[in-house]
């Protein structure tokens, strides 16, 4: 067996932690050799709620999992990992406007990039889940920043996980039957569900989305706004936010990191370059990537229609007032 990978989890006493843990302590994410350790940290007030998590992981006697530590420190959490989860964030309340949530969130991801920065392995990787997840990545990774911008992630898994999930239902067919769905953008209801490149299997063979369908008016419409609206659609619905679904998303997202894609293109929230698709630099937008070796590159020269840029571009201005907004508390912080 391997050494083991120092893996962290933020916010470990919440609910989207307590479907996680168990995902990667089986080996269905960094493989059935791979023993690790985990890392749970969560605020002082939850550390008893923590505890409790600590015995149930202990009670489910995974062999991979070499030691479990909890702790409220960030001196203890963030020291020599190899793979950061950022869940926790502050969520948004009744009456806080977005400005006071980036400011709420800059301080909070500018105090783990710093200890990212000062404790971590130079090689880890960070994924960042906790919205606003583009501005709480840039934040981090500005703040940390002797460890390669190209690291930090932050999670669209999910939305493409949605979109390939409404494909599959209208076909009839187990989403693994649908590929190449991209989500462009940001983590937010701007985003752009595309499915211009995504393929389905059909009776043993693959056609695209739009030939074997035939429906323009859906793939344009019902589909984007479905994507786009489901958390707040599961929010109004189980009166709690996604926990389950973005776990699992988490773990694809990882697994993906950890083993690559076999060339298959996956969405992914990374740092921009100026040259990909015609988006402005250093801007954490989602991008299609494939993954080798632990590393993401680009899906280069992909046709992108009319329809697809006005989709595409709307995110940028989004991005950038949030950007703007959080660089000013950042530098104020």
């Amino acid at each position: 067996m391997s050494e083991p990978v120092r893996v962290l989890v933020t916010r470990a006493a919440g609910q989207i932690a307590y479907s996680l843990l168990y995902s990667i302590g089986n080996g269905s994410v960094f493989g059935k050799d791979q023993a690790f350790i985990l890392v749970l940290l969560d605020i002082t007030p939850m550390m008893g709620v923590l505890e409790g998590v600590l015995m149930e992981l202990q009670d489910c006697a995974l062999p991979l999992l070499k030691d479990i530590i909890i702790t409220d420190k960030e001196d203890v959490a963030f020291k020599d990992l190899d793979v950061a989860n950022l869940v926790g964030s502050m969520p948004r309340r009744h009456g806080m406007e977005r400005e006071d949530l980036l400011k709420a969130n800059v301080k909070i991801f500018k105090v783990q990039g710093a200890a990212l920065e000062k404790y971590a392995k130079k090689s880890v990787k960070v994924v960042v889940i906790g919205n606003p997840a583009n501005a709480n990545c840039l934040t981090a990774s500005k703040s940390a920043p002797s460890i390669p911008k190209e690291n930090f992630s932050c999670l669209t898994r999910l939305d493409q996980n949605r979109a390939k999930s409404q494909i599959a239902l209208k076909f009839g067919v187990t989403a693994d039957n649908v590929k190449n769905v991209i989500i462009w953008g940001n983590h937010s209801s701007s985003q752009y569900p595309d499915v211009n490149h995504a393929k389905v299997k059909l009776q043993g063979k693959e056609v695209g989305v739009y030939e074997a369908l035939k429906d323009d008016s859906w793939l344009k419409g019902d589909l984007i706004t479905t994507v786009q609206q489901r958390g707040a659609a599961i929010i109004k619905a189980r009166k709690l936010s996604s926990a389950m679904s973005a776990a699992k998303a988490i773990c694809d997202h990882l697994r993906d990191l950890w083993f690559g894609t076999q060339g298959e293109s996956v969405s992914v929230d990374v740092m921009s370059d100026g040259n990909s698709s015609g988006i402005p630099d250093d801007m954490l937008y989602s991008f299609p990537v494939v993954i080798k070796d632990k590393t993401w590159k680009f899906v280069a020269a992909l046709p992108i229609n009319d329809f697809s840029r006005e989709k595409m571009d709307l995110t940028p201005k989004e991005l950038v007032e949030e950007k703007e907004t959080a660089f000013e508390f950042l530098s104020s912080a």
